[in-house]
C-alpha cells in the first residue's frame, strides 16, 4: 500500500500546549509521525478578541486517502474539545488541517500565512515554499 506524505497544519489558543500535545500523541497511535515544526504564538487573524494561537504542524506519512485523513482529523477534533461555531476565526482547543499533500499545497491559506509556510519549509525544505 502507498504512503502518502503529509503535513498537518497545527493550531490552538484554548489550553494550546495540553491540546498539541494530545493531536500529536493521537497522530503518533494511528500514523507514522517524522517530524514536528517549531511552534511558535501568533495573533489571532480576523476575530481579534481572544487568545493568541500556538501554531505549527506536524510531518506524517499515512496509509489513509486525503479524505479518509480529513475525516479522521475532524473527528480528533471534536475528541479533543473543538465546537464548531459560526465564526471560522473564533478560540478552538485544536485545529488540524492538511496544507501539503505529497509535496503538493493543497490549502490556498498557506500563501497567506507566514507561519504555516515557515513550517512547511521546516519539515520539507526542499518545497521552498514562498509567500505570494
Amino acid at each position: 500500500m502507498k504512503l502518502n506524505k503529509v503535513v498537518i497544519g497545527v493550531g490552538s489558543n484554548i489550553d494550546p500546549e495540553n491540546n498539541v500535545e494530545g493531536a500529536k500523541n493521537a497522530v503518533v497511535n494511528h500514523h507514522n509521525l517524522i517530524k514536528v515544526s517549531s511552534f511558535i504564538e501568533t495573533e489571532p487573524i480576523g476575530c481579534k478578541n481572544q487568545d493568541n494561537f500556538l501554531n505549527g504542524a506536524f510531518l506524517i506519512e499515512t496509509e489513509m486517502n486525503a479524505t479518509a485523513l480529513k475525516s479522521w482529523l475532524k473527528n480528533l477534533e471534536k475528541k479533543l474539545g473543538r465546537v464548531e461555531s459560526e465564526n471560522k476565526d473564533g478560540p478552538r482547543t485544536i485545529d488540524l488541517d492538511i496544507i501539503v499533500w505529497n509535496g503538493e499545497v493543497v490549502d490556498r491559506e498557506v500563501y497567506e500565512r507566514e507561519f504555516l509556510i515557515n513550517s512547511i519549509n521546516e519539515l520539507l525544505p526542499e518545497l521552498k515554499i514562498e509567500q505570494q
